[in-house]
């Protein structure tokens, strides 16, 4: 009895969630059963991001994957680059840079004061990381960034499970590309659903701008099955499509890239949107996230 009291004693309890009340609803961090110090955050029971604080490389969420991809081709390997993440949530895409690109410079633009507060607390950034976080509205923001600064942006930026309307338009990706070096890219977290009239207006919008432009997306939400997220990679330069579709293929989750003849028959007839017509993204349906 008393070994078995020991080994008892000995246990390692299971962190407990943390819930806080933020400008966005309810945030709630959950901690992950099978990773000891990883944590998913959930903003009015949506999840939003994952966090394994011991390997800032392994992002859980396929479409955090699929930015990780995006990260990962927009530069040699381990270069450093310069970074701006409009969205913080809990800094999941930023921690990765840190981790794989070291030296990197990032700046982080987050609406939610508290949201900022919450994750700084509970899942703390290394201190020798180059990042900085910035409270304000996400165009505001990027408005600060000098001409040319960014090798990459990456935009998720999402209010009650919608992205706001004057982060859709032709004036805002216009604003993205004058932050960007030469060569560098754009990456977007978009969510659509059947019947993908937002998705479809945002390839359109974003390709009035930049030269070239590929989407990633599990092939159920490209048929209009379903409500999901896609990604969408942008550039002057040209895209590597190939070798995006290996990794994405090879992914848990599976994702097809859409880019060229393929992604203009799928855009159909889409107009770009405009700051004068811009509406927010769809929300999601209510069983999405049960």
């Amino acid at each position: 009895m008393a070994k078995g009291r020991q080994r008892e004693r000995g246990r390692t309890r299971a962190p407990a969630p943390v819930a806080r009340p933020v400008d966005g609803g309810l945030a709630e961090l959950v901690p992950d059963r099978e990773r000891p110090r990883a944590w998913t955050l959930f903003i009015d029971g949506a999840p939003q991001s994952h966090v394994d604080l011991d390997d800032p490389r392994y992002l859980d969420f396929a479409y955090q994957r699929r930015l990780g991809h995006v990260v990962d081709l927009a530069a040699p390997p381990g270069r450093p680059v310069h970074a701006v993440h409009l969205g913080g949530g809990a800094f999941t895409l930023a921690r990765y840079i840190a981790a794989t690109r070291p030296r990197s410079t990032q700046q982080i633009v987050e609406v939610d004061g508290p949201l900022v507060e919450l994750v700084r607390s509970e899942l703390p950034l290394d201190r020798n990381w180059r990042i900085r976080v910035r409270g304000g509205d996400a165009r505001e923001g990027l408005a600060r960034v000098p001409d040319g600064w960014a090798d990459l942006v990456i935009a998720d930026v999402f209010s009650g499970a919608r992205t706001p309307a004057h982060l859709t338009s032709v004036e805002f990706a216009a604003e993205v590309r004058r932050t960007l070096r030469a060569g560098g890219c754009y990456a977007a977290n978009l969510a659509d659903g059947p019947p993908l009239a937002h998705l479809r207006a945002q390839i359109a919008t974003v390709r009035s701008v930049f030269a070239e432009v590929c989407l990633v997306a599990d092939p159920a939400v490209l048929r209009g099955r379903r409500f999901g997220n896609a990604v969408l990679m942008a550039s002057e330069r040209e895209l590597p499509v190939a070798d995006l579709t290996r990794r994405c293929a090879g992914d848990p989750h599976a994702g097809r890239v859409e880019h060229g003849r393929s992604l203009a028959d799928f855009t159909g007839g889409a107009a770009p949107v405009t700051d004068a017509d811009a509406q927010a993204s769809p929300a999601p349906p209510p069983d999405t996230f049960r």
